[in-house]
């Protein structure tokens, strides 16, 4: 996954042997300068983040160093979940200034998927369904066709494509389901809550799922 900011992550694990690396001075500074952005939470940084540093404190940064410590930050975990999370870019004053785009989202819940299998090993399998749920929720906050919302994300990585084209097979079917649903409930004349209960299921659930037929309908 690739950000905008430009970034490389050096992660090392602590040991017995070694102590834990201190975090980059650089960005202990910009922490202290902005803790609404490189703080105890972190928020997307927009475009250009780089250059708006550099002018509010002009001699401050070596621009190397500076470049390392963005890398640093983007390309950590904690970072790449707030923008697989969908959060808006934020300037230096934390105002959000521009969406996410939809490819980077993507493939930053790739990359953190990624790492927590590695993490879990055997367990990885545990996380397929909650990222293909996410995937479905980006592409649908999108706003695409699923054309357009797989040219911008579709890689060389047939992994990754494999797991696009499973979110999407997944979102076919409930989109059925929701249908055939919502045909079910219009021609039982029933109410909303009459109905659910004939079939023993939770009316926000249904309602839920006839007001997302309905949208697919007049899209």
């Amino acid at each position: 996954m690739t950000d905008p900011v430009h970034a490389q992550e050096q992660q090392q694990q602590p040991s017995a042997k070694a102590p834990r690396p201190r975090t980059h001075p650089v960005l202990e500074q910009l922490a202290a300068l902005y803790p609404h952005l490189f703080g105890a939470v972190f928020r997307p940084l927009k475009r250009g983040i780089f250059h708006d540093l550099q002018a509010a404190h002009p001699g401050l940064f070596e621009k190397e160093d500076l470049k390392a410590a963005l890398g640093l930050h983007t390309r950590s975990t904690r970072y790449l979940q707030c923008v697989a999370a969908g959060e808006q870019r934020r300037d230096l004053a934390g105002q959000p200034v521009e969406p996410m785009a939809p490819e980077h989202v993507h493939h930053a819940l790739l990359e953190v998927y990624r790492r927590r299998k590695n993490s879990k090993g055997g367990a990885a399998q545990d996380l397929l369904p909650k990222l293909r749920s996410r995937i479905i929720a980006t592409f649908e906050a999108s706003g695409l066709s699923r054309e357009d919302y797989t040219a911008r994300v579709a890689s060389r990585d047939e992994a990754a494509n494999a797991i696009l084209e499973e979110a999407f097979a997944e979102w076919a079917a409930r989109n059925a389901k929701d249908e055939a649903l919502l045909r079910a409930f219009e021609a039982s004349g029933q109410t909303l809550e009459a109905f659910a209960d004939m079939y023993g299921l939770a009316p926000r659930a249904v309602g839920q799922q006839i007001e997302r037929a309905r949208r697919l309908a007049a899209a």
